[in-house]
């Protein structure tokens, strides 16, 4: 979507009082532009926290259940990627239900769609203006403003707006503010890529503005851009400059890390880092290019040290020293002490001093807190999410007791469940003279060594459920892990052949993945081909209610293709995130895409009582019962696609027979094919297949003897194996082309993870 300096501005609106809830407590309708600020997830004070405000637009009163369906699919979207997923920890999440006194935004989809009257002014076309683009949907920026200043603590400068419209057409934009369609088949997805613009400052990766109008060449300067260059990779590397440090790395969004020509809406003169990224095609993830800016914009929203023991003022050697670090899902952040300069073994994050023996003077004590993730490279950006703290300690001081009780002040939140891989945290009281002792147990088993977290992943917990409590000074919490994976089932439209989960096609096929999850939430699911980047299951983009259909050339939609997969064999892997954040291991399916058949000139169905020639051009059998034989002459094609020959089918010279899941009484002789395929079909008779194209024969069962020879190469079964009860011979005899005799069936090789 389009990144913009500032977005469009309408008349303010006032927001409404009394709020919604409150009218309908009271039994009355809220009126427009009554607004309640919901926490949805709240993991410390506003001001120690980035601060992500989601609010809508043209929801009505009745529509606040569907907008909470909404925000609940767009965030555990954005939860399953990455930075936000192991950062998630540093963002408070509030839902604003702003009260629309009409349904849905303007001029959607349409420059002469409605006008409507709404509490935020959404638009599509940047609020109707037929100089924008239709996906571009803008808003009053200062009615936003407005419904962000309800939620206490929150300004500019700790905080990030998203709004979403009541539209199910595709659209948003990324400026100042995020906004993005509610409920389109696409919308969740809209949302990261719009923050990649207004919390990343990333730019589009698209080759064009206008959709199906080509960008043209770029012919400006070195961009800014982190994730735009004009650099050779060799230039990259020895300039050491923009993504030189990643150059070469298996890419988080498929393919590796290198110089792909594209972006900054111009098709050729300026390079991307990677093939499909989130800012270039919606439903891959960040590259780790872009996640390495987004690790430091969400970050730098935040504090690495939010509190520590006061360092104003020299100490005394008799106290405990404290920091309090941030606190990642994915992992915990380093402590490190040193005194005068001596680094101290151990990663507390307290220091009792009086188990130092201090020598009788003054001393410099400092803790370093560094996050240790793997998703940054730049020495720049390691050192933002490094801090330290320093204190003077001088022995000759003595601490006055503080009278300060040991307890649980916050934590990670308790009312959602934990992923089994997470990092739990509490946040305690410091006393002068102690050092909190935390008291954690997994299922009443004690764990952990004290500490204020507890790294679940390090406990390799069971799948299912688990219950963790943390108890310090009479104050115990309980969460519940959620160490159970999602399932996921794919369903695929009928093949011509089958094997298990191996497949073969001549033409466009579906898929339909279905998630299961023993709790409640929205699953992700995701597929990838060949290895490719994980690609979110969205459904088909005009309905998430429609499979997604892989073609040869794809399907163009609104000027884009989607589900291009080129002819040949392909691994299809799939899996399911969990609203804890839990990946289920991934399934896979094998599929083999050949040539189409051939167009028909001539069409035969039902019945056909004697014998049938096919002369010239393509004669199809679309489910006819032909009694008699059947012949084809040179040059002509014969396709049967289901129904019955009650007889033989011979064919010299044809320029393609195919027999497609269809049922022949009778020998089949083909000699001479340009094209020859025998797929899930039933022969009872002996088939000859000589002095042709290679012949593809897979799924078929082939009662009698199966001989090939003379063809230009040996037959192949696409992984599907065929059931022969008579002798294979020549190019037919190899098992490992799932061509046996003696009625044995060969078996099918199936691919690793099932």
């Amino acid at each position: 979507m389009r990144r913009l300096a500032a977005l469009v501005l309408a008349a303010a609106v006032v927001v409404s009082v009394p709020p919604a809830h409150a009218a309908a407590a009271n039994g009355t309708a809220a009126e427009p532009g009554a607004a309640t600020v919901v926490p949805v997830q709240v993991t410390g004070a506003p001001a120690k926290r980035f601060n992500l405000i989601v609010m809508g637009d043209g929801y009505t009163e009745a529509e606040q259940e569907k907008f909470r369906q909404d925000v609940d699919r767009h965030l555990n979207v954005m939860w399953s990627i990455e930075p936000f997923k192991s950062y998630r920890n540093y963002i408070n999440v509030y839902r604003v239900d702003i009260v629309s006194g009409e349904s849905g935004v303007s001029c959607d989809p349409g420059l002469d769609a409605p006008r409507r009257t709404t509490p935020l002014g959404m638009g599509f076309w940047g609020q109707c203006n037929p100089g924008s683009v239709q996906r571009l949907i803008t808003m009053n920026n200062t009615a936003a403003t407005r419904y962000a200043n309800l939620v206490t603590g929150t300004s500019s400068g700790n905080r990030q707006i998203l709004a979403l419209a009541n539209s199910s057409t595709y659209g948003g934009a990324g400026g100042s503010y995020a906004t993005a369609s509610g409920s389109n088949a696409m919308s969740a997805l809209i949302s990261p890529h719009e923050l990649g613009h207004s919390l990343g400052g990333l730019q589009d990766e698209y080759d064009y503005y206008q959709r199906g109008v080509p960008g043209g060449a770029y012919a400006g300067p070195e961009p800014s851009s982190a994730h735009h260059s004009l650099l050779t990779e060799q230039q990259m590397g020895d300039q050491k400059k923009k993504w030189w440090r990643w150059l070469g790395e298996p890419s988080e969004s498929g393919g590796p890390i290198g110089r792909y020509e594209g972006g900054l809406y111009h098709t050729s003169g300026v390079w991307r880092p990677s093939r499909h990224s989130m800012m270039k095609t919606l439903g891959y993830y960040f590259d780790q290019v872009s996640r390495e800016v987004m690790v430091q914009r969400i970050t730098a929203k935040t504090m690495v040290v939010h509190d520590s023991a006061p360092t104003d003022a020299p100490v005394g050697a008799d106290r405990v020293l404290w920091v309090e670090p941030m606190r990642p899902v994915s992992h915990a952040l380093t402590v490190t002490w040193s005194v005068d300069g001596k680094e101290l073994p151990g990663r507390a994050e307290s220091l009792d001093l009086r188990t130092l023996g201090l020598a009788a003077g003054r001393h410099t004590v400092t803790a370093t807190v560094s996050d240790p993730t793997e998703f940054v490279r730049d020495p720049a950006v390691r050192a933002a999410l490094t801090r330290t703290r320093t204190w003077t300690v001088d022995t000759a001081v003595t601490t006055p007791p503080d009278g300060t009780a040991t307890a649980i002040v916050s934590s990670t939140p308790t009312d959602r469940a934990l992923g089994r891989d997470e990092v739990v945290y509490v946040e305690t009281t410091h006393p002068a003279a102690v050092v909190p002792e935390v008291a954690w147990t997994v299922d009443g088993r004690a764990a952990g060594d004290g500490g204020s977290d507890l790294d679940l992943g390090a406990l390799d917990l069971a799948a299912g459920a688990h219950t963790v409590t943390a108890a310090l000074g009479g104050r115990t919490l309980t969460w519940t892990v959620d160490a159970a994976p999602p399932a996921t089932a794919y369903e695929l439209s009928e093949p011509l052949a089958r094997s298990g989960d191996t497949y073969v096609y001549n033409g466009p096929f579906t898929m339909r993945l279905k998630s299961d999850d023993d709790r409640d939430g929205y699953v992700v699911s995701e597929s990838r081909v060949d290895g490719d980047g994980w690609f979110n299951y969205f459904g088909w983009p005009t309905s998430s209610e429609l499979p997604w259909t892989f073609s040869e050339e794809g399907t163009v939609i609104d000027s884009l293709v989607y589900g291009r997969l080129p002819r040949g064999r392909h691994t299809v892997e799939y899996r399911s995130i969990d609203a804890a954040g839990n990946a289920g291991e991934a399934g896979s399916f094998t599929v083999t895409t050949i040539a189409p058949p051939p167009a028909c000139t001539r069409t035969v169905t039902g019945a056909h009582r004697g014998a049938l020639t096919v002369a010239d051009g393509v004669t199809c059998l679309d489910g006819a019962e032909v009694t008699g034989p059947v012949t084809v002459r040179a040059g002509a094609s014969l396709v049967m696609k289901g129904g019955h020959v009650n007889g033989a089918v011979t064919a010299a010279g044809p320029a393609a027979v195919q027999l497609l899941r269809a049922r022949i009484d009778g020998a089949v002789t083909v000699s001479g094919a340009g094209s020859l395929v025998v797929a899930g079909t039933q022969v009872r008779g002996a088939v000859t297949l000589t002095g042709g194209a290679a012949p593809i024969v897979t799924g078929s069962v082939i009662r009698g003897a199966l001989s090939c020879s003379g063809n230009a190469a040996e037959a192949a079964d696409l992984g599907v194996p065929n059931q022969v009860t008579g002798a294979g011979a020549g190019q037919c005899a190899s098992p490992s082309r799932g061509v046996t005799s003696k009625g044995k069936a060969y078996e099918a090789v199936q691919h690793p993870g099932q």
